[in-house]
């Protein structure tokens, strides 16, 4: 082995090993003991066909992309300003808009649910503010439906679509810009046909990694939602934990995997593009 390779599988090493350990392995391990209690391969596609074909599981997937779907435009839509706000600012103004961005990742996802659940409940500031300027006459439902769900999740996974689109941003040459402006274009015909078609595998990158994370989210649906907000991985919790069907839980969880892995095999592409577009 070149020396080149050798040390780059040396530095790779332990981290490779940390995630066959904690991931690779129980993952396996879990999935072959459940599907093992069906026994022959007849039991387990006929398993398959029964949850693929359930309406509750059916429910659960289409919930989980809508909602994940609902999250990415959202993220998208809040996320691209902030992050063309972040190429523009200089000093303490990029310090400052940084800090914002990064700071929530130092503190629990849990944390952060409980807070929006302060921020949003029937008596939490947010309804106070309200009633009290007179807006509205009574407390709003913000919370324990679709909305409150949409709100926490674009929460938590705006930072991922802000660094990756900032990332983008920042490979786009000034001088294009200023070009497009030398011939006259105005400035949103400028963004409109030189800058985002130039920050679009960006945006595309952006929208797959906050897709693929919001699909397998748990703790914000569980505790924001409501009866109807139910995601494929509250499904195969509930399946662990409170019936105990590992071999239901087992399928989900290859359905969900399957689908992640996929989505994460697009990302891949988009992300090599960036890469191979950065000065």
């Amino acid at each position: 082995m070149p020396l080149g390779r050798l040390g780059a599988f040396l530095l790779l090493g332990p981290s490779l090993l940390l995630l066959v350990l904690v991931f690779l392995v129980p993952i396996g391990w879990f999935i072959t003991g459940a599907l093992g209690e069906l026994g022959s391969f007849a039991d387990i596609r006929e398993e398959a066909v029964a949850v693929l074909g359930s309406r509750a599981v059916l429910g659960a997937i289409l919930n989980t992309n809508w909602i994940a779907f609902l999250v990415t435009v959202m993220v998208l839509l809040i996320g691209y300003p902030v992050a063309y706000a972040l190429t523009r600012a200089k000093g303490i103004a990029f310090t400052l808009i940084l800090v914002c961005i990064i700071l929530p990742y130092f503190t629990s996802v849990i944390v952060r649910t409980y807070a929006w659940m302060v921020l949003l409940g029937r008596n939490g500031l947010i309804n106070q503010a309200l009633l009290a300027l007179g807006i509205v006459d009574a407390p709003l439902d913000l919370m324990y439906n679709r909305l409150g769900v949409v709100i926490g999740m674009t929460y938590v996974l705006l930072p991922y679509m802000v660094l990756t689109l900032y990332s983008a941003m920042k490979a786009v040459d000034p001088r294009l810009l200023q070009a497009a402006e030398g011939m006259g274009a105005s400035p949103l015909r400028v963004f409109l046909k030189v800058f985002l078609p130039l920050t679009l595998h960006g945006v595309i990158a952006g929208a797959l990694i906050v897709f693929i994370l919001g699909i397998g989210f748990f703790i914000t649906p569980a505790l924001m939602g409501g009866p109807s907000d139910i995601m494929i991985a509250m499904l195969i919790e509930r399946e662990i934990e409170l019936t105990q069907n590992w071999p239901t839980a087992a399928l989900m969880t290859l359905v969900l995997l399957a689908v992640t892995l996929s989505l994460y095999a697009v990302y891949q592409r988009f992300a090599n593009q960036t890469e191979g577009l950065a000065p």
